[in-house]
């Protein structure tokens, strides 16, 4: 099978092509280095069965040309901003790199008669109203920041272009998803800020935000499981775990991995890290749990497993 990895320079799409090539398939990756980094995919340079096209995908004529010179049978869509934080700054970001990078690929797969689409969307999409275990036909859907917006608005591109075009299209809602070749978040924030001041450590609201946090290989896993799923349409899937693991935890954690004590946690104050951050959620996994999938690592697990992967930078 030949796939084609969007983003694939990234923290995600890298180890999702590293499993995809594992598994015998050709792919072929595309990433602007936005947030993706070259060292990421250095150790394929000399894989026959792997291509590399540094571009961006945000340009529609570039797109384009990636599908007319290549013939694939499966599209894995990572490309997006993936720093919340950033875009909160300029929602263009999101716009570009998000939603429109998006659009792009699905006129290309109708252009071009490619059926089979991944889709990252991701749990910004619920937004901070929905109380309780969120399912995946959980709602009203009003995401808060850019980046849920986005990918919401993403979402509703592939349910029409799948409905207008017979695609296949598998759709997972992230939560945080953490290890190695981590580029940004609490975890890789934590460590760089520790390294510069090992006394103290300061952290975005009060601590007791509190989320799931998945390991990027229990993630892959999952996508190889279901990725074969061939329902024409849509189908959506949380993906997750049951625990949950809070910011003052997960500085604990660092904190012990790194051998620090008596660190002085200077928190900032209120209940989250930046405007458009949702301090707590939770997930119904019911769905791909009937799917024969669970995470092999529970959050905390999946914390404390990402902190040693980045301190010796294991890719």
């Amino acid at each position: 099978m030949k796939c084609f990895v969007t983003g694939g320079a990234g923290f995600i799409g890298s180890h999702l092509t590293d499993a995809l090539l594992k598994d015998g398939h050709s792919v072929v990756c595309a990433d602007n280095f936005l947030i993706g980094k070259p060292e990421n995919l250095a150790h394929l340079r000399n894989n026959n069965n792997f291509i590399f096209y540094e571009t961006d995908l945000a340009e529609k004529a570039n797109v384009n040309e990636i599908f007319k010179k290549e013939k694939f049978d499966y599209i894995f869509h990572l490309a997006a901003n993936s720093d919340i934080r950033e875009s909160a700054k300029n929602p263009e970001i999101e716009y570009k790199n998000t939603l429109l990078t998006t659009y792009n690929i699905l006129e290309c797969m109708k252009l071009y008669n490619v059926k089979r689409l991944f889709f990252s969307s991701t749990s910004a999409v619920y937004g901070e109203k929905i109380t309780g275990p969120m399912g995946e036909i959980s709602g009203p859907l009003e995401p808060i920041s850019y980046y849920g917006s986005a990918k919401l608005s993403a979402e509703a591109f592939i349910h029409s272009f799948s409905h207008m075009n017979d695609f296949s299209s598998l759709v997972f809602r992230f939560p945080n998803v953490i290890g190695s070749r981590l580029t940004h978040g609490v975890v890789y924030d934590f460590i760089a800020k520790l390294k510069k001041d090992k006394q103290n450590l300061e952290i975005l609201g009060d601590g007791t935000q509190v989320k799931p946090y998945l390991h990027v290989s229990d993630l892959i896993n999952a996508i190889s499981h279901l990725k074969n799923i061939e329902e024409t349409g849509v189908v959506i899937y949380n993906i997750g775990v049951e625990s949950k693991t809070s910011v003052t935890a997960i500085a604990d954690i660092v904190c012990n991995e790194m051998g620090l004590k008596n660190v002085n946690y200077n928190y900032t104050g209120g209940n989250i890290g930046w405007k458009g951050d949702v301090p707590t959620f939770e997930y119904d996994l019911q769905k791909i749990s009937t799917m024969g999938w669970s995470a092999k690592y529970t959050s905390d697990e999946a914390v404390r497993k990402t902190v040693k992967e980045v301190l010796t930078c294991k890719l």
